[in-house]
């Protein structure tokens, strides 16, 4: 199992390859649909993206002592950020997108271009994630985006998740939808022949 520590090389996110299981240390910084919008429209990021880690995820986080606890952390649906992705890898370096579900053609060519890899999160696991969370380092736009929206900021350890797309264009979904459809095509040709 590969590690990935931040800041996250684009030398070590171009040696990602489809279907690998990795652990990210380090860094991360958490993003839904507001802060990618308020970013795709030329908002000025409160930190720097470069060469760390987006995840899609709106985590519950509640006040505990003088900082913050993360309760749950699960990755949000990637795909609704698509409009938006490949404009942010392109401006904020970004190395890794942490997420659930895959990403279009546009977050594709830009992780390769760029050097940026996708990375497959568990859905389903978000208080398991959240323990991986070692504390919260800061938030930005808080009052302005809500907790859930907000731009938070984590030292993760050991946060496990399968690489998506690669920087070489390789996409683990778009693999699963070919062998799928070839699949169905198999399985409707065989109903045919049985049915005469």
């Amino acid at each position: 199992m590969k590690q990935l520590r931040y800041p996250f090389s684009e030398e070590a996110v171009r040696g990602l390859c489809v279907g690998e299981v990795v652990q990210v240390f380090g860094r991360v910084f958490t993003g839904r649909d507001r802060l990618h919008k308020y970013l795709a429209e030329g908002g000025t990021c409160p930190v720097s993206l470069r060469d760390g880690a987006l995840f899609h995820c709106g985590p519950v986080v509640v006040p505990e002592g003088p900082g913050w606890r993360v309760v749950a952390a699960g990755p949000t649906t990637s795909m609704r950020e698509e409009p938006y992705m490949a404009d942010i890898i392109a401006r904020h370096g970004v190395r890794l997108i942490i997420g659930k579900g895959g990403m279009g053609a546009a977050t594709r060519a830009a992780c390769a271009e760029f050097g940026c890899a996708y990375l497959q999160a568990v859905g389903g696991a978000a208080a398991l994630l959240a323990q991986r969370v070692r504390r919260v380092e800061g938030v930005s736009l808080l009052e302005e985006f809500g907790a859930a929206e907000a731009l938070w900021q984590f030292d993760v350890e050991g946060f496990e998740a399968v690489v998506g797309m690669d920087a070489c264009g390789g996409d683990l979904f778009g693999e699963v939808r070919r062998s799928s459809a070839e699949v169905l095509k198999t399985l409707n040709a065989s109903d045919r022949l049985s049915e005469k």
